[in-house]
């Protein structure tokens, strides 16, 4: 036997195998059904002020204004330098283990 004719045993044995079904095309068994109690006009009505009560700026993507301090930067960095040097915090890529 050819490889077509083999395929073609396959395909009808797996047409054949599935069986028939009796159902709507559509599936509309499937579909939510639902009565709605409010008007058009207050429904557009409502859709025309979405706009203008959402932003289009993503939650959480706002940076924080910086803090104002009263530390002078010189001291800080002298500080810091002064802690890595007595091994009070850690350094490198290694640091304190």
């Amino acid at each position: 036997m050819n490889s077509k004719s083999i395929l073609a045993v396959a395909a009808f044995a797996a047409f054949a195998s599935t069986g028939a079904f009796a159902d709507e095309a559509d599936a509309s068994q499937y579909a939510i059904k639902f009565e709605g109690n409010r008007t058009r006009a207050e429904v557009l009505a409502e859709a025309v002020t979405v706009p203008a009560t959402r932003s289009i700026e993503p939650a959480g993507s706002r940076v924080a204004a910086p803090l104002k301090s009263t530390l002078d930067p010189k001291l800080v960095r002298a500080e810091a330098a002064e802690a890595v040097r007595l091994g009070q915090i850690p350094s490198g890529e290694v640091g304190r283990i």
